[in-house]
């Protein structure tokens, strides 16, 4: 069934409400689009009346959207990306391009391949711009499809089980991905640890005192899944969302914890940290970049999925097979 006033239904009214939703915010999505805030406000009202609902509500110094509006947005705004790509100029033209993709990763991914996107920008776009917020999820796809970041760069092995079976159930998934590099987890302790010396065998791994880093909070991540298949489990006494923060307590203390192997080299603590080949296996690090379908096509987008994986590039080489 049509919402009341369809046929009449103002395009314009339609970018409004994508940029309101992105933004979460009336002045600011009054700047994107050279707009007032009351002519953003007067379309709000008028979109109201076409799809009988209210849509957004005030919200501290924000505005917070009905259930309607977020059932709503998700194919707006794939419809909009469409008609952009349809309409849009046909090619991407980088040296003159004044954009700004957003990208969520971990702050140890950011480390190391920041430096080499930032490099590109200065080389080959100086007018585009880049946002990166903290990965605080193993499961992007929801942040991906409502648009509040354009590219997810991290370790998602339970997204791409889920993506491949869609795949081949269906012929087709709603998300893409591309391996960026392969890395591995290490021990990590302060140099001078007693466990530095002799073997870190199983046993003394269990017995000493954890630091873990998990990106939502949840207390048992990979390695406690590893041990507890083994029947054994360790001691976390402290549980933070950054591997730098990890890095840092781990210097000054005698816990131990887990870390991707080459990001220690960029931390700046490498002289302070002591690295130990763990006792037991846990499954490689796949690092990858993941998108949603309805970017595929889009000129832009495929440029900035060639600059983070020529930045990846540059730091680790081609990943494996």
């Amino acid at each position: 069934m049509k919402a009341p006033g369809f046929r009449n239904l103002d395009l314009n009214l339609l970018r409004v409400f994508d940029e309101v939703m992105t933004e979460r915010n009336l002045t600011r999505a009054a700047r994107n689009l050279s707009m007032t805030q009351p002519a953003v406000s007067n379309a709000l009202s008028r979109l109201r009346d076409t799809v009988g609902d209210q849509l957004v509500t005030r919200s501290g110094y924000g505005i917070e959207p009905t259930p309607r509006a977020l059932s709503l947005w998700p194919a707006v705004a794939d419809a909009l990306r469409q008609l952009e790509a349809t309409f849009g100029p046909g090619d991407f033209t980088a040296a003159q391009a004044r954009q700004t993709f957003v990208l969520a990763m971990a702050d140890a991914t950011a480390a190391s391949l920041m430096p080499g996107l930032v490099k590109i920008i200065e080389r080959d776009s100086p007018g585009v711009s880049m946002r990166v917020l903290p990965l605080l999820t193993r499961d992007p796809r929801k942040l991906l499809d409502e648009g509040q970041i354009d590219l997810a760069v991290g370790f998602f092995p339970s997204v791409l089980a889920d993506l491949a079976a869609q795949a081949q159930s269906s012929g087709m998934a709603p998300f893409a991905h591309q391996r960026l590099y392969d890395g591995e987890y290490v021990c990590v302790m302060r140099a001078g640890h007693p466990l530095g010396r002799g073997t870190l065998t199983l046993q003394r791994y269990c017995e000493a005192r954890h630091l873990l880093v998990s990106f939502s909070g949840r207390p048992f991540g990979l390695v406690d899944e590893a041990l507890a298949s083994r029947g054994r489990e360790r001691r976390v006494v402290l549980t933070v969302n950054q591997f730098f923060t990890a890095g840092r307590v781990v210097s000054a203390s005698d816990l131990l914890t887990v870390l991707p192997r080459h990001f220690v080299k960029v931390t700046g603590m490498a002289s302070d940290l002591k690295l130990r080949e763990l006792p037991f296996e846990v499954p490689p690090v796949h690092v990858d970049a993941l998108w949603h379908h309805r970017q595929a096509q889009r000129a832009d987008h495929a440029w900035l999925r060639l600059a983070v994986a020529a930045a990846a590039n540059e730091a680790f080489g081609p990943p494996g097979e």
